[in-house]
């Protein structure tokens, strides 16, 4: 059985407390957490996850095409590539793997692998490895309407981000749906002519475009900017045309 020292031993050394001053509410909320955490049996909880884990889990290999070994010329760092394949490989077959709260088979966890296959190929990777991921997916480029899309629907979009940043300075931005199609559009064309790095592309276009703004936020308190397709084309078009600037740009 394993014997816990740190349990035994931390009833009988002292413990450092610190005093807070809050309100009767907050102090009900603090209070509730603690009895709940109290309620909870970790052994049971620790149990159902190491299972859920093994039977429902999904693990992402984000840029599998780092670890490819392009043109298979077996030297060099493609050893040290193959090297990475060999050390997933059994972990993808399944097997047991050590883990703080114990062992877990990964014989039926869902192992999904992305990468950016322009240089290197799927083709690249050890035969064994390629034959744990028996299905393929080519996505497309980013649209301009994907990006739009990117541009403000998901929770913590960059046009939110920009918002609340300014909002700290006192200042309403607000976006015209006509500024975030051009936007959209104008990062689509700079991947089409320029590595196309995806919805990265919107970062450095967002920041360019508030640049201004952004510098002057603290002599701008309680105004409203409004970002419209004059807008954006007076700050973006010397941008997306001039190749000799953008060149020195994500």
């Amino acid at each position: 059985m394993a014997i816990n020292l740190g349990e035994i031993l931390g009833g009988m050394m002292p413990k450092k407390t610190r005093k807070r001053r809050m309100t009767v509410k907050e102090a009900l909320k603090v209070l509730q957490a603690e009895e709940a955490e109290g309620m909870v049996e970790m052994e049971a909880v620790t149990r159902e996850a190491l299972e859920k884990a093994e039977q429902e889990g999904i693990i992402f290999l984000d840029e599998l095409d780092k670890i490819a070994a392009a043109g298979g010329g077996g030297q060099g760092p493609d050893v040290s590539r193959e090297g990475v394949q060999r050390d997933l490989l059994p972990i993808v077959e399944g097997s047991a793997v050590q883990t703080k709260y114990g062992t877990i088979r990964t014989d039926h966890i869902l192992f999904i692998a992305a990468g950016a296959f322009h240089k290197a190929k799927p083709s690249d990777l050890v035969p064994e490895l390629q034959g744990r991921f028996p299905l393929r997916v080519e996505l497309q480029p980013l649209s301009a309407e994907d990006l739009a899309r990117i541009l403000v629907e998901p929770e913590h979009s960059l046009v939110r981000q920009y918002q609340a940043l300014m909002g700290t300075e006192g200042v309403e931005v607000t976006f015209l749906d006509e500024a975030v199609g051009e936007i959209a559009a104008m990062a689509a064309r700079m991947n089409q002519e320029m590595e196309d790095i995806g919805a990265r592309r919107l970062h450095t276009i967002m920041g360019i475009l508030l640049e201004e703004v952004s510098f002057s936020a603290p002599e701008m308190k309680g105004l409203t900017v409004t970002v419209d397709v004059p807008f954006v084309k007076n700050r973006l078009d010397r941008l997306v045309s001039d190749t000799d600037v953008r060149k020195y740009l994500i």
